[in-house]
């Protein structure tokens, strides 16, 4: 949750270590989408990151990370189309998110070995059901 909240600090330093605290669980992308996309639609029906009425946390999870990441590419790449360029750029935050995993992964692995992957993989995983559980409770889940 830490990510979360940093994301939504003015300050650019802030909102750098925001997503870096999310490329430790491969989710850097809902820095863009809780941001761009959430904040806009917030209790709306096209909100994946709004629980619905009477859902249960294990019908939000997977409309919730899907619908995440899916809104959070829509946004990226609409961005570009506005700017008259590709979105297959370095600058695509979506993109970008990605490769402070692929990196933090990498240097994890190169110092401590492959026996380390699950453990990547696991993390990863947990945190951000972490994430996405606080997202279910604090948007009407409760």
């Amino acid at each position: 949750n830490t990510g979360h909240e940093l994301g939504h600090k003015k300050e650019s330093v802030e909102r750098w270590l925001s997503k870096i605290v999310l490329a430790q669980s491969a989710y850097g992308h809902f820095y863009l989408e809780h941001n761009r996309g959430h904040h806009v639609r917030v209790s709306t029906p096209e909100d994946p990151a709004t629980s619905r009425f009477g859902e249960t946390l294990y019908g939000f999870w997977p409309r919730s990370v899907g619908g995440g990441l899916k809104s959070a590419w829509h946004l990226e790449k609409t961005r570009f189309e506005r700017l008259g360029t590709t979105h297959w750029s370095i600058k695509n935050d979506v993109l970008n998110a990605w490769l402070m995993s692929v990196v933090l992964f990498g240097v994890a692995l190169a110092v401590f070995g492959i026996g380390i992957a699950p453990y990547l993989v696991i993390q990863a995983f947990i945190g951000f059901s972490l994430l996405e559980a606080i997202n279910y409770v604090e948007h009407y889940g409760i």
